[in-house]
């Protein structure tokens, strides 16, 4: 079997669309218990998505340092 690295850009898109699908998902569900219209859950699957891809998933990568 062919080893692929893992952190390949490639990788990294598949990886943030399922995360990104997950969270709309679950935006939307939640959204749902609440009996709110479509858009409305439409737009909270957009915003928990994007807590989640840009904000939660964005703290395990390694921050650069400018001092030498």
């Amino acid at each position: 079997m062919k080893q692929y690295r893992e952190d390949c850009s490639f990788c990294r898109l598949m990886r943030s669309l399922a995360f990104t699908g997950l969270a709309m998902g679950l935006g939307a569900g939640v959204a749902s218990l609440f009996d709110v219209s479509r858009i409305q859950m439409v737009y909270t699957g957009m915003i928990v998505a994007a807590i989640l891809v840009f904000g939660i998933l964005g703290l395990g990568r390694n921050k650069t340092d400018d001092r030498g």
